[in-house]
């Protein structure tokens, strides 16, 4: 323990790694776009090199970014978006994104190639303290707000915190803490595997104060896979008690969100509730029950009762005069009780008043009702979450027009950051509003599924109501050519060093789940993070083929 507990001398922990790595990635990842691109501008005025190295026959970068540029430029032209007005700089917008993704690609690869291991992961290691750092803060800021040791059960300022306390957890990078409870998943495999428990179940921790289910579930999956096959007997320990850290968060920090779990997992799989059986209304106080709960025997009793208490509450003020507060009950025996404020009360239920960022989509819904046929309907509820709503109405669309199911509509015309970027509602960053461009296919499918959630109560804005994910995005914009892209030209790209992988194996079908969650390419974050630690493990793996090769070399040349 003294060992692991060593790595966190702080001259130790900030010498031997790369700067500029640790820079880039703190920008990069940063959720300003104002601050990628100045990170990206950097890095290439310290570092000024372009050869990307992209190859049909064993290609240094992944084809898969210019495959969906060239994909998105046949769309423009078979589906004569050229001449939709505004269209063109939705496009420029796109493509531009595509291409930060090569840069920032380029760049990590290189970090790698420049680097020796040990560097690498010196860098990550400081990387992932100082977003566990951050995190930290964050939870000790509500503490100190809400006063409650525990924020995740306080429902206090019209529950601002609450079940939502996870969202405030943003971490070093200020994003969405669905971002930084990814960023810690890949912390807990990547530290797992070298062996580091103590950074292993910091980053457990810090996942799970995010308080992403999704994530969570998944992470579980991951786990167990690794429990089973790719993990020492000191390594399944250490597994045994992040499991014991879900089971303690999910029962007694946030009981809520283990209820909310369940209720999606119903209502997505329409699955019959559990009868409810009522706690019996004597076990609270008559005095605190409403009339209309009452007998009239027990409407007595209450009267009844109320009248001797403010009565030994007159008499204790008498002999403690100024001294009681307004509130104070007093009993029979002269015990006096000061109730605490109940969360039936206003300010510990929902906010009734719509806030300012939901008000500009309550507008729009009210002038495009007619192009709306969930959210402009008065009342809609669905029990199926918004996300797989999206994904039937690209399969639906698709079965009405298969045709376009080989290279999609187009970027930006139906599922994608972009698309819901170009509206100019501010949904996912700024657009200038002289160019704003809403598909109609956008409007009445993946945008109406977004208003009909996001437009309304605050329980119902969740992840698992956006209809934000990178399958879908890569179906709908650029059809099954884009959907093979990203399997063959991406995701295989990685899987086919799977000889050389260790940890990188875990991270790839994490990924893999990942990307039914958000449009994690278009964020331009994470993805750059899981790119750098699969690079950083096929090195690892070479490193040990060429070990292995030399030691059988030698022991050949001596026998």
């Amino acid at each position: 323990m003294n060992d692991y507990l060593s790595r966190f001398n702080l001259k130790k922990l900030f010498s031997g790694l790369d700067w500029k790595l640790l820079l880039f990635l703190l920008l990069f990842l940063n959720v300003k776009l104002a601050v990628k691109i100045p990170a990206i501008i950097l890095i290439y005025v310290l570092r000024p090199d372009f050869k990307f190295g992209f190859s049909l026959n064993n290609s240094r970068l992944p084809l898969f970014y210019p495959a969906v540029i060239v994909i998105g430029l046949i769309d423009l032209v078979l589906n004569h978006n050229y001449a939709t007005p505004n269209y063109l700089p939705v496009l420029l917008c796109g493509i531009a994104f595509w291409l930060m993704c090569i840069l920032a690609v380029h760049q990590v690869k290189l970090f790698v190639e420049h680097n020796d291991v040990a560097v690498i992961h010196k860098t990550l290691l400081v990387f992932f303290v100082l977003n566990a750092a951050f995190s930290l803060l964050n939870i000790a800021a509500i503490v100190w707000e809400t006063h409650a040791l525990n924020p995740y059960l306080y429902q206090g300022q019209y529950q601002k915190y609450f079940i939502s306390t996870g969202d405030f957890i943003k971490g070093v990078t200020f994003d969405t803490s669905t971002t930084n409870a990814v960023i810690n998943a890949f912390g807990v495999i990547y530290f797992l595997d070298k062996k580091n428990p103590i950074m292993t179940l910091l980053c457990m921790a810090i996942l799970l104060l995010t308080g992403s289910n999704f994530t969570n579930i998944i992470m579980l999956g991951i786990l167990g896979f690794l429990f089973m096959f790719k993990t020492t007997r000191d390594q399944k320990s250490v597994l045994t008690v992040c499991l014991l850290f879900v089971v303690v968060f999910m029962g007694r920090v946030s009981p809520q969100n283990n209820d909310y779990v369940l209720e999606t997992f119903r209502n997505v799989f329409k699955l019959k509730k559990p009868v409810v059986v009522r706690v019996p209304d004597f076990i609270m106080p008559i005095t605190l029950r409403p009339d209309s709960t009452l007998n009239p025997e027990e409407r007595k009793q209450k009267i009844a009762t109320l009248y001797v208490d403010s009565l030994n509450l007159e008499i204790a003020k008498r002999r403690h005069p100024d001294t009681l507060p307004k509130m104070a009950i007093v009993t029979y025996t002269g015990e006096i009780l000061i109730p605490k404020p109940s969360i039936h009360g206003p300010t510990y239920q929902w906010l009734r008043k719509t806030p300012p960022e939901q008000k500009q989509l309550v507008d729009f819904v009210k002038t495009h009702k007619a192009e709306l046929p969930l959210s402009g309907k008065t009342f809609h509820e669905s029990h199926i979450p918004g996300k797989v709503i999206g994904l039937m109405q690209t399969a639906n669309y698709y079965k009405s027009h298969p045709v376009k199911a080989i290279g999609g509509n187009g970027m930006g015309n139906f599922s994608s950051k972009l698309a819901f970027r170009a509206t100019g509602l501010k949904f996912t960053g700024g657009y200038p509003a002289k160019y704003a461009y809403i598909n109609p296919l956008f409007m009445a499918n993946h945008l109406d599924v977004y208003l009909n959630f996001f437009s309304k109560n605050p329980s119902l804005h969740s992840l698992t109501n956006s209809p934000f994910s990178v399958y879908d995005q890569l179906l709908a914009e650029y059809g099954l050519m884009g959907l093979l892209a990203l399997m063959l030209l991406y995701l295989w790209f990685f899987a086919r060093h799977y000889k050389k992988l260790g940890y990188g194996i875990s991270l790839l079908l994490f990924v893999g789940a990942l990307f039914f969650i958000d449009y994690w390419f278009e964020q331009l974050s994470v993805i750059v993070l899981f790119e750098l630690m699969m690079f950083l493990n096929i090195k690892e793996g070479e490193s040990l083929a060429l070990d292995g090769d030399e030691k059988h070399a030698l022991k050949k040349a001596t026998a």
